[in-house]
């Protein structure tokens, strides 16, 4: 099995070169053969025939006599026309006007005896006709024959026959062939190794992207690139930058799950070592006091922290592989911001943080409520975690267009310019100490999870903030509905815009 492209070129090359020249070679033959070769002999022997005309024409002229009487071997053309007429080399038959022959050309008298009354005869039978010739095939010959009569009654001459063998034009047709047969090899070989340099150069810039991509054997090294082809915009520069793409692709995924393993694994280590600190202690305590139930109420919240964060983690890994599933229904956006409004008071309650709806419009949407309920509730409780005591929460449900926007603003730390572009990824925080001795700690999950429920109902969600002053979080939903606020449930909305 031929391994090598360039070997496999090689041989298909020389293939087709072959298949070529065997084409070109017979196309060349049969059709000269059939075509040009019978209509050149053809030619041929009707010159032959009109110039024995001419002869014949030319002796009367000179005089009447040109058939002479030999008592011995009867009737023959004078001495003088019969040596004009050696002049023709190839098979030459004149005719008297009782059908015997007056002359004889020398090829004709070589041929055996059966053969030459097979040529007599037929030199009777044939059509006189200028532009046409008569193929006769005898044992040892094959042989165009062409007749003309001679229209002067006054002369015993009737009929003129020439013709020429087939064999000398067939010789030189044999010698094109074996000089073709010949040249093959020679073509062959030149062919063959104009491919092989011709196949080097073209899988030279292959072998080269081969080799690069061996050397990309793991994910530290995914930060390398192919080199550019020399053509740009030919194939091997688009299979460059495809194979560029997707090694940046891959370089990022890597990455990600690399800093989503290490900041996993970073998250679930302090809750599990809080939990196995509070069982022993609750282990050597005394069963059933307050300093038991305190340490078994600890592990309790680590457990739940970390049964939220493996949840929040499935979530995630079920985006990724494109299974967020949404089970879609009318969704009344009011009412849902008025219950949230409601839970984020009792949050804010302990730190004396106001929470208000500065507007509500009766909106609805098409969308899976407990998932639009999840997005809320992470904007609330963000807002609440990182409020200082006694600030405000707004929260505000308007129409833009035909788009329902709800937006959640707060009085809070706000975040730093630079690292705005980055509240939205997995395991982010902005001050990760503060957060863990503050209290205010959270597995950094929660806004990408609420930015993958926003891209899967085919909305945005946004951020704008600046550090002292709060930030204000919004989400735009398409499809906004208005519905009447006192009408049944079951009423038909109509659309906003």
């Amino acid at each position: 099995m031929i391994r090598s492209i360039r070997a496999r070129v090689t041989l298909l090359f020389g293939l087709a070169l072959l298949l070529s020249m065997f084409v070109f070679a017979a196309s060349i033959w049969f059709w000269r053969k059939d075509s040009a070769y019978y209509r050149e002999l053809q030619r041929y022997v009707q010159s032959q025939a009109e110039l024995a005309i001419r002869i014949i024409t030319q002796a009367e002229l000179r005089g009447p006599a040109t058939v002479l009487r030999d008592p011995l071997i009867g009737e023959q053309l004078t001495p003088e026309l019969a040596s004009a007429m050696e002049v023709i080399p190839d098979y030459l038959l004149v005719l008297d006007n009782k059908g015997r022959a007056v002359y004889v050309s020398e090829k004709a008298r070589a041929l055996p005896q059966d053969e030459l009354l097979v040529l007599l005869e037929r030199s009777l039978d044939i059509e006189a006709d200028s532009t046409r010739a008569t193929l006769l095939t005898l044992r040892s010959d094959q042989i165009f024959l062409s007749a003309r009569d001679e229209l002067d009654a006054r002369t015993p001459i009737e009929r003129i026959v020439a013709g020429s063998s087939t064999s000398a034009t067939e010789a030189l047709w044999r010698d094109l062939l074996r000089s073709m047969l010949m040249l093959m090899p020679v073509v062959m070989v030149i062919g063959g190794t104009a491919a092989y340099i011709i196949g080097g150069v073209a899988v030279r810039p292959i072998t080269g992207i081969i080799s690069e991509l061996e050397a990309i054997t793991d994910g530290r090294s995914l930060h390398r690139r192919l080199g550019g082809a020399d053509v740009q915009g030919d194939e091997l520069a688009r299979l460059t930058s495809t194979l560029n793409a997707m090694i940046g692709r891959l370089e990022n995924s890597f990455g990600g799950l690399r800093r989503f393993t290490a900041d996993a694994s970073h998250e679930l280590k302090t809750p599990l070592t809080v939990l196995r600190a509070s069982i022993e202690r609750a282990m050597m305590a005394r069963r059933g006091s307050n300093e038991q139930m305190e340490y078994l109420e600890q592990a309790l919240n680590e457990v739940t922290r970390m049964a939220d964060l493996v949840n929040n983690l499935l979530s995630l890994a079920r985006a990724d592989e494109g299974r967020f599933d949404l089970v879609r229904d009318v969704v009344l956006l009011d009412a849902m911001l008025r219950d949230i409004a409601e839970t984020a008071a009792i949050l804010g309650e302990p730190n004396g943080i106001a929470v208000r709806v500065s507007e509500c419009d009766p909106l609805t949407v098409e969308g899976d409520a407990p998932r639009l309920r999840q997005l809320l509730l992470n904007l609330v409780e963000n807002a609440i975690k990182y409020t200082p005591v006694g600030g405000t929460v707004e929260l505000s449900l308007s129409v833009d267009g035909s788009s329902a926007v709800l937006t959640v603003k707060d009085t809070g730390m706000g975040i730093a310019a630079a690292d705005l572009p980055f509240i939205f990824e997995r395991f982010w925080r902005a001050d990760r100490a503060r957060s863990r001795t503050s209290g205010r700690g959270g597995t950094g999950l929660g806004l990408a999870i609420s930015a993958y429920i926003a891209q899967a109902h085919g909305g945005t969600l946004t951020a704008q903030s600046r550090l002292g002053r709060g930030s204000t979080f919004t989400l735009t939903l398409p499809g906004g509905v208005r519905h009447d606020a006192g009408a049944a449930s079951g009423a038909e909305p109509t659309r906003v815009g």
